[in-house]
């Protein structure tokens, strides 16, 4: 992945974390995408040291990683980092991570159902926005971290922001479901542009990811715990996407 360049959101922690560190140490250039300052540095360090261990054995030096903040709750601050994605020299692959299961309802400050957003209409604007970017890149791809839980969902075009019936499981596997839809769409869209699209389900993984869910989940996950998949068990299948030759 020498002069790659790689863009994942979520990156702070769990899987994004994880797929960062493992791209930079095979030699890509690594965004990491993060709300909160004092994680997203924490990140960088821990990118960085695997990005100077693959400058050690390979001799070759690759682009430092770099830090943007951006809540992707706000569709005016994905816009904007999209604008600042967008001046970056070459973007070789957009990892759409970032996610969230919200206890309960809660509306961003666009109005709109917090998972729905931030699952879902946070990274089909992000991709949109960077396809030109994307496309003079390519051969390019876009990944999307989905979810079996999609295998739950109940899409009602007519209560899609589930004002009338909402429950953590079901906002969640909708938003699980609209990535896949989304990508298989925008693979149609692609088509013989050199871009790729691809998403994946990476497993039940120990992260922070619950922390924002029901008051049901958390235990359930912490007791679970030392059953479930680590980060960097998860990350494997999100940096092959990235990164096979074949794909």
């Amino acid at each position: 992945m020498m002069g790659r360049v790689c863009v994942v959101t979520g990156a702070s922690s769990g899987i994004g974390k994880a797929t960062s560190v493992a791209l930079a140490g095979l030699g890509a250039t690594v965004v990491l995408v993060c709300r909160d300052t004092t994680r997203g540095e924490a990140a960088i360090a821990e990118v960085t040291a695997a990005a100077e261990t693959a400058a050690t054995h390979d001799g070759d030096r690759t682009a430092a990683p770099r830090l943007e903040l951006a809540d992707l709750s706000s569709m005016a601050q994905v816009r904007e980092l999209a604008t600042r994605l967008a001046a970056l020299p070459r973007l070789d692959v957009l990892i759409n991570n970032a996610g969230l299961v919200v206890a309960r309802r809660q509306l961003t400050v666009d109005g709109l159902e917090l998972s729905l957003a931030v699952n879902h209409l946070a990274p089909f604007l992000l991709t949109n926005l960077l396809l030109p970017a994307l496309r003079a890149s390519a051969p390019a791809r876009v990944v999307t971290v989905s979810s079996l839980a999609h295998r739950g969902a109940l899409l009602n075009l007519g209560d899609l922001q589930l004002e009338r019936h909402y429950t953590a499981m079901r906002a969640y596997a909708n938003s699980k479901l609209a990535n896949i839809l989304f990508t298989r769409e925008l693979t149609r869209r692609l088509a013989g542009t050199s871009v790729t699209a691809n998403c994946l389900h990476p497993g039940t993984v120990r992260s922070h990811f619950g922390d924002t869910g029901a008051l049901w989940l958390r235990p359930g996950l912490q007791t679970r715990g030392s059953f479930l998949r680590s980060p960097q068990a998860g990350a494997p299948t999100v940096v092959y996407l990235a990164s096979a030759p074949h794909l």
